[in-house]
């Protein structure tokens, strides 16, 4: 490789918006790109009440997307709920719901694989359906939910001003 290749990889490298790798690995699970109606909203300690994934508007009976190549780790019911989850690396999992899998327990997915369709209803959706997509890190204790719209380069970054703190003498 010549001095002058390195240089442009280098500059291509330097210039990549953050997340950019990661969005070439994972994709929507449904196409077209959803609208997300549902936004990530975390509890403060993991044992609260909180929407610990997103919700993407859908059709009933859309085809349901793997987000990145993995293993199916879930495919069944979770509270009466249709379910199928994907383990991605050694830390990383999706969840996907309500959706009548396609998959089973062990398939191997690629990145845009149909896992299943879209059936039935997603509890506190706005719109008529929806996907519920989450993802996880880690296992056990050290668990913990991320928002999916990292894995696609679709999160916004929020830059809030630093203030001055004037200092008081006493």
């Amino acid at each position: 490789m010549g001095v002058r290749t390195l240089l442009i990889l280098v500059t291509a490298a330097l210039l990549a918006p953050p997340g950019a790798a990661t969005a070439a690995r994972y994709a929507w699970p449904l196409q077209p790109r959803p609208r997300v109606v549902t936004g990530y909203d975390p509890p403060a300690q993991r044992w609260l009440t909180g929407h610990r994934g997103v919700d993407l508007a859908a059709a009933d009976g859309q085809q349901v997307l793997a987000a990145g190549d993995g293993t199916v780790t879930f495919a069944g019911r979770v509270g009466g709920k249709p379910v199928v989850s994907i383990r991605h690396s050694s830390s990383l999992w999706t969840t996907y719901e309500p959706v009548d899998a396609r998959v089973r327990v062990g398939d191997v997915v690629r990145r845009g694989e149909v896992i299943g369709v879209v059936t039935g209803l997603h509890e506190g959706c706005p719109v008529p359906r929806c996907l519920h997509w989450g993802a996880r890190t880690g296992a056990g204790p050290r668990a913990g939910y991320r928002n999916p719209l990292g894995l696609v380069g679709a999160l916004r970054v929020r830059l809030y001003p630093v203030t001055a703190v004037e200092p008081t003498i006493s």
